[in-house]
């Protein structure tokens, strides 16, 4: 066994209702906090579904103050207006409630507030130094995994985004509680939860940092989310069916932290940085050229994560790996997301541009189990046009 390294969240709690109980979580956990920022953005806080959660704060004696102004594809300038709120009000601790991109302002805050570092000198992997703010972390959506990786991404420019890697984005404690996430419309729960499938055959895959661990979680994050989502996306209100797929995601969370995502990731950001289209939906349109492109590499492993979704599957590993790239493409219809390029305003003029700029995420091409060229890139998506 070659050796590795794992790390992830120490705290996790998996329980419905449990972010009406934030306040005892916290004090239990932070006796000493008296002043908190919650993260989030004003759509969620419009849903009424941060009360709770506020009056257990407060209840416990701790004085909240709300910054809602993330947006998706947070861009600095909200990070460190984020970061300007948590140093006027001294707070002590930060919670990050919503979407992936809430919770990846979150960390920065956490990161930032003390004030030893500007937000320009953390991009790049390893680059956060000293301590952070105590960090805790609700998801309101199953996609992300956000909540247990040490990653965020930053909007940059008008189209480009930066990443930042490194172990103070771990979160102190982690509440995954699915009453959050009931009434997600469909196409949110689609889109984020093809995401999380792609964080786990991408972890499963990763060329460099793979390992037993990643593997079970990858494994065990796909069944799950395979086995539910269909049902999520039908019956929203489905409370077993979002505890599945909550915990899914945050399985592939952790497994992709720990071994890093690829050339589906390193593809899609270009969809969403120039055309605005959610993050989640830029992975599943391009996902089955990817899986087809990396086929004569990685036939063997795809073959294995197939028979998680139609056990008993027999055939040769290529066989068996075009099963599971009909089991992506079946699930995208089923849910009714878009499956082309065409359909999210892309056309064959953009997709020289669309290559330049993925061949800029050089960080998850190398995870990648086949080298990917420029000219490569251009084919995969062209075929998704």
């Amino acid at each position: 066994m070659s050796a590795f390294q794992f790390r992830t969240v120490p705290h996790v709690i998996v329980e419905a209702g449990a972010a009406a109980q934030l306040g005892t979580h916290i004090g239990h956990h932070f006796p000493a906090v008296r002043r908190a920022l919650l993260v989030t953005d004003a759509g969620f806080l419009r849903t009424g579904l941060a009360e709770a959660p506020l009056r257990s704060l407060q209840a416990a004696g701790i004085e909240v103050h709300v910054f809602s102004e993330v947006q998706a594809d947070p861009p600095e300038a909200i990070v460190l207006a984020g970061v300007r709120q948590a140093q006027m009000f001294h707070v002590e601790l930060i919670i990050g409630l919503g979407g992936g991109s809430s919770l990846d302002v979150a960390k920065l805050i956490a990161v930032l507030a003390p004030g030893r570092q500007e937000l320009t000198q953390l991009y790049g992997i390893g680059n956060a130094h000293g301590q952070r703010l105590p960090l805790v972390q609700l998801p309101t959506t199953a996609g992300t995994g956000s909540e247990v990786t040490n990653i965020a991404i930053v909007t940059t420019g008008a189209t480009t985004k930066m990443g930042v890697a490194a172990p103070q984005l771990y979160a102190d404690l982690a509440i995954l509680d699915a009453s959050l996430t009931l009434g997600l419309p469909p196409a949110i729960t689609a889109a984020t939860g093809i995401d999380a499938m792609v964080h786990a055959i991408e972890a499963y895959t990763s060329r460099l940092l793979k390992n037993p661990l990643s593997d079970m979680l990858a494994r065990q994050a796909l069944s799950l989310l395979h086995a539910h989502l269909v049902t999520a996306c039908r019956d929203g209100q489905n409370l077993a069916a979002r505890e599945a797929m909550l915990l899914g995601a945050m399985l592939a969370g952790q497994a992709f932290a720990n071994a890093p995502v690829a050339a589906v990731h390193a593809l899609a950001y270009p969809i969403g940085g120039l055309f605005h289209v959610p993050h989640g939906l830029s992975n599943a349109l391009v996902l089955p050229h990817v899986l087809h492109f990396n086929l004569p590499h990685a036939a063997p492993l795809y073959a294995q994560l197939a028979t998680l979704l139609q056990p008993g599957i027999t055939g040769s590993d290529e066989a068996r790996a075009h099963t599971l790239i009909d089991a992506m493409q079946d699930l995208a219809h089923a849910t009714g997301i878009a499956r082309t390029l065409r359909a999210v305003g892309i056309a064959a003029g953009d997709l020289d541009r669309l290559a330049d700029e993925a061949m800029l995420q050089t960080r998850l091409l190398g995870n990648n189990p086949r080298p990917l060229t420029r000219l490569d890139a251009r084919a995969i998506y062209a075929a998704a046009l």
